[in-house]
């Protein structure tokens, strides 16, 4: 764990539960991620300004990131169609599982959700799995 950098994870950490808290505050709506891009998707009356201006944010902070800080977002370590596929997979991973990490992980579990409990689980776990694959199997053990 070479990576571990607490300092960051904690202020990341705090920025995405106040967000939560703030958007479940102010607007009554919970903070995942999958449901805010799928609700442009099918589109209802008086959903969308506040689903663009939450995404409009979430670009904004990490193109603001990339400019001041590159060196926070660190290189990708993996090639472009990997990359792609693993965003569809996360993709039907969420429409699968009814929600996607942020809205299970963060909001969910602070709502003692089962569900979220369960689903958050399987997410961790799949990553562990998905890991260990890509280090230990797909490299042939070479780091």
């Amino acid at each position: 764990m070479t990576n571990f950098t607490p300092w960051t994870a904690l202020v990341g950490g705090a920025l995405i539960g106040l967000s939560a808290s703030i958007l479940l505050l102010l607007n009554g709506r919970i903070a995942g991620i999958s449901g805010i891009v799928g609700g442009l998707l099918r589109p209802v009356h008086d959903e969308t300004s506040w689903r663009v201006w939450f995404l409009v944010g979430l670009l904004t902070g990490g193109l603001a990131l990339s400019l001041l800080h590159p060196a926070a977002l660190g290189a990708t370590p993996v090639p472009m169609a990997w990359a792609v596929a693993g965003g569809l997979l996360v993709g039907f991973g969420t429409r699968l599982g009814n929600g996607c990490t942020s809205g299970h992980g963060v909001c969910g579990l602070s709502r003692l959700s089962v569900r979220s409990l369960v689903a958050t689980l399987t997410f961790m776990a799949t990553g562990a799995l998905a890991t260990y694959l890509v280090r230990h199997v797909a490299r042939g053990g070479q780091p």
